[in-house]
């Protein structure tokens, strides 16, 4: 069963298809994906509605942020019903993973945005006849383009940003998940914010480069290094600013001195949380050799514990269970031993646990997207992090150490974007830190003061604190110019003078 199923295109030739819950195949409505003109359309419509947003002080700009927190708050029973018909994922996992997650965005980003989007000014070590001020100007139209592995959170979260610093967005759902972005935008519109400030395009793949052709002043895309390639480099033709948030194979480090109990439990939550369907979930574990038996026994106990639609859904994309069926093949057959799980029945991956698995297998490689923990044990910690660094991927990481210092050392070793210690990974959900990946996993940063600036362009204005009617540098140049600039090169680099400046 198809969880996208193609339908006759509409009378303007507009792309058209059923979209199916995952694992009940209930039809949920029919998709129509918006074409080159319907895009342009949505982009003037936004330009239009931002022109007069940015006039709009951030105290109201926040007032408005508060009434969209009580519409989660309000109606979150409603909320969650829609959104598992896009994704079945289970009710607990529907509500942190979005809604949750959702209303703390609203709140601390409310509570912060005029303090973080405030004009500061700086100091001038050389100029110091001027003054400088540094404001945020929004940016214009911002494109959102999200995946179906989260598709509400992932929606929102940067356009309450975007929208907080005074842009207007357009949102691209993923066709898998198209009614989670669809509320999301709605979510805007029943708050009580300007017509066409939030905006929702639907459409697969054509639609979203129809988006990107249309000039909005940043994309913000988040999904597989594949796709982020191709729109990194129809925004590097076009000069447009763009975050990627792309994909990883985050390693989890087991030491000797771990607290197993708690490790087990970090890891079998790392990769079974949402079928194992985010970009931070745990993908291959290491752990030093004279541990590995009794966290592998830990780790297949509390596996073989979880039950199907009460711990985990199904896969939300039903062509991933053919991804991860070809890695949990391709690693049996080259030595691997499977102790639980990975059958694949009607979308539901069964959680796995394999050992004996090597860098030679795809299952350590390249980015599964489910809940399989391939465990591999190592010597030490030295080779764990060598092993670990062995990824084209570099988003997260997580170490488990009762010795805090060690474990802050092995993370200072990482090649990623964020480590976590004695935990699953944190730092999307911290909203005070910025998040984002290095290697394949992504360009930019989401979330934290950064991530809300970033939605801006910081406008230097200097003005002068003593204002002579000529300046020295201006015309005419003279001899004693010269000479003065050649004294000064030397007096004020050339000697202890440059510590002070």
């Amino acid at each position: 069963m198809a969880w996208l199923r193609p339908d006759e295109p509409d009378e303007a030739g507009r792309r058209r298809f059923r979209v199916l819950t995952p694992g009940t195949g209930e039809d949920t409505g029919q998709l129509v994906c918006a074409n080159a003109d319907d895009v342009h359309a949505a982009m003037a419509r936004a330009r239009a509605a931002q022109a007069l947003w940015a006039d709009v002080t951030v105290p109201e700009r926040v007032r408005l942020m508060s009434a969209a927190l009580q519409c989660i708050v309000d109606h979150a029973e409603d909320y969650v019903a829609e959104l598992r018909r896009d994704t079945h994922r289970v009710e607990l996992e529907t509500l942190f993973i979005e809604l949750f997650a959702a209303a703390d965005a609203m709140n601390f980003y409310g509570r912060r945005a005029a303090k973080i989007l405030a004009p500061h000014r700086t100091g001038l070590h050389l100029l110091r006849t001027k003054r400088a001020q540094i404001h945020h100007r929004p940016m214009g139209v911002v494109a959102v383009i999200s995946p179906w592995n989260g598709p509400f959170i992932l929606s929102i979260n940067p356009t309450i940003q975007a929208v907080l610093a005074g842009n207007a967005v357009v949102i691209k759902p993923s066709e898998v998940t198209p009614w989670s972005g669809a509320l999301a935008a709605r979510i805007f519109t029943e708050a009580g914010f300007p017509k066409d400030l939030v905006q929702v395009v639907q459409g697969d793949g054509a639609t979203g480069a129809a988006l990107i052709a249309a000039e909005p002043d940043k994309v913000c895309f988040t999904g597989s290094v594949k796709t982020g390639r191709k729109i990194g480099a129809a925004c590097g033709e076009r000069l447009i600013p763009c975050t990627l948030e792309l994909g990883g194979k985050d390693a989890m480090i087991v030491c000797a001195d771990a607290d197993l109990d708690r490790a087990a439990g970090g890891a079998v939550f790392g990769g079974v949380m949402n079928a194992g369907q985010y970009c931070s979930g745990t993908e291959r574990i290491y752990v030093v050799r004279e541990v590995a038996d009794a966290f592998i026994a830990k780790v297949v106990d509390k596996v073989e514990a979880l039950t199907p639609d009460v711990d985990y859904g199904p896969m939300i994309f039903e062509p991933q269970c053919d991804i991860i069926q070809r890695h949990l093949d391709d690693a049996v057959e080259r030595g691997a031993t499977l102790h639980c799980g990975g059958t694949v029945d009607n979308g539901y991956v069964r959680p796995a646990v394999l050992t004996g698995v090597t860098h030679d297998m795809a299952l350590m490689t390249e980015e599964t997207f489910g809940p399989i923990l391939p465990i591999m044990v190592v010597d030490s910690e030295d080779e764990a992090i060598a092993i670990a660094n062995d990824s084209a991927y570099g988003l997260g990481a997580n170490v488990w150490s009762r010795d805090k210092g060690k474990a802050q050392r092995i993370a200072s070793m990482l090649e990623v974007g964020a480590v976590s210690i004695n935990d699953a990974a944190l730092a999307y959900g911290a909203l005070e830190v910025p998040f984002g990946g290095r290697k394949a996993s992504g360009v930019g940063k989401v979330n934290g003061a950064e991530g809300l600036r970033n939605f801006t362009f910081a406008q230097p204005v200097l003005t002068e604190r003593i204002g002579p009617k000529q300046e020295w540098i201006w015309y005419p140049y003279t001899d004693d110019k010269v000479d003065g600039l050649k004294k000064a090169l030397k007096w004020m680099w050339g000697t202890p003078l440059r510590w002070f400046l």
